[in-house]
């Protein structure tokens, strides 16, 4: 018989060492031994790995020095032209002045960057052949070139003194987009497969914001006299506090996905992003009078600002690297669902009549 066979006596034919094994390969002594793919830690919380140990997700090949900078540089632009605006409208040329370079320098910046990583500025042209409203990268992408060309003429007609009505304009119009450029590039990452990311979409928009916020307040109490950096401060208290209560409640929120934003390279940049942000805010109410302690505290808020983007980024990377963050959290979404079928099941039949007695037959 040259294959086995199942009868009542038992197994007839069977060849040891020769049967087909699913989930195990076989070891010299005759033991079963579990495949690399199917392997579980036989004690406490499972180890999760894929198939042949490659990756769930495709890793991320971002450059986090070009990612993580183009990120931080477009929020400190884009927060940068509203505080600029607000001065100028309230008669304050010496916070107007240096913020319009910033915004004008850090957008440079954050084009750059991004056209670093994409490898050749014709690929960023190309992204404005069209406009498709359900991609955050085309919508980025259009508003960059609606902002940059504003951004500009504000800051050459306040370096220039040429046509500072027209400058004006300009740089009230790079106000009015300034909070997309802040906010856009969190649902640019957030529309991800990456789950630090992906997961936290509720908050993150919040988080960049006030990052922003706090990074633009930061540079005007650095850069202007303490007289006229009001507004500065205030900023950088508000963007403070919005970004600290959002990153609490996205942390909370998200749960074990929330890991690497505690843990690891990404979990020290985020610890030092709130110990800076803290400080910077805590600067700008207690010392804020102080030029000394306002340029410090200015510093700290930029530092801050920078740490939170690369924190985030990397936070990224290290949950597109490790299965678990994508395993768990959709074993758990599948749970949820049968637990709620099994629930509307057991309500309709509840709520359904139950059938009333037979009635006797006339037979």
């Amino acid at each position: 018989m040259s294959t086995s066979d199942v009868t009542r006596e038992g197994i007839r034919g069977a060849h040891p060492g020769r049967e087909a094994l699913t989930g195990a390969v076989s070891t010299l002594d005759g033991h079963r031994r579990d495949h690399p793919s199917r392997r579980r830690v036989r004690r406490g919380e499972p180890e999760f790995r894929s198939y042949y140990d490659k990756p769930v997700l495709n890793q991320i090949v971002w450059e986090p020095r070009d990612i993580a900078g183009y990120l931080f540089l477009g929020g400190l632009a884009g927060a940068s032209s509203v505080l600029a605006a607000g001065a100028d409208l309230t008669d304050r040329p010496d916070l107007a002045r240096p913020l319009k370079y910033t915004a004008l320098g850090a957008i440079t910046g954050s084009v750059a960057a991004l056209v670093n990583d994409l490898g050749r500025p014709a690929r960023f042209v190309n992204m404005l052949r069209v406009l498709k409203w359900t991609s955050p990268m085309s919508v980025g992408s259009w508003i960059l070139a609606a902002y940059g060309p504003l951004a500009g003429a504000a800051a050459v007609s306040q370096a220039t003194g040429i046509l500072p009505g027209l400058g004006r304009t300009a740089a009230v119009g790079a106000a009015a987009l300034g909070p997309a450029v802040a906010a856009y590039t969190a649902p640019l990452i957030c529309d991800t497969a990456v789950p630090a990311w992906h997961e936290g979409y509720r908050e993150m928009p919040f988080v960049f914001v006030g990052s922003a916020a706090a990074a633009a307040g930061g540079m005007g109490m650095a850069t202007a006299p303490v007289e006229q950096a009001a507004p500065a401060r205030r900023a950088a208290v508000l963007g403070s506090v919005l970004e600290t209560a959002a990153l609490w409640r996205m942390e909370h929120r998200m749960g074990m996905v929330a890991k690497p934003y505690r843990e690891g390279r990404s979990g020290g940049l985020m610890r030092a992003a709130k110990i800076l942000t803290v400080a910077g805010a805590a600067g700008a109410l207690l010392g804020g009078r102080n030029r000394a302690v306002s340029a410090v505290a200015g510093a700290a808020l930029l530092a801050g600002s920078a740490c939170t983007r690369f924190g985030v980024f990397s936070a990224g990377v290290a949950s597109a690297a490790d299965p678990k963050y994508t395993v768990v959290p959709q074993r758990q979404r599948l749970e949820e669902r049968k637990t709620d079928a099994a629930i509307s099941a057991a309500k309709a039949a509840a709520s359904s009549p139950s059938p009333g007695p037979e009635e006797p037959s006339d037979s």
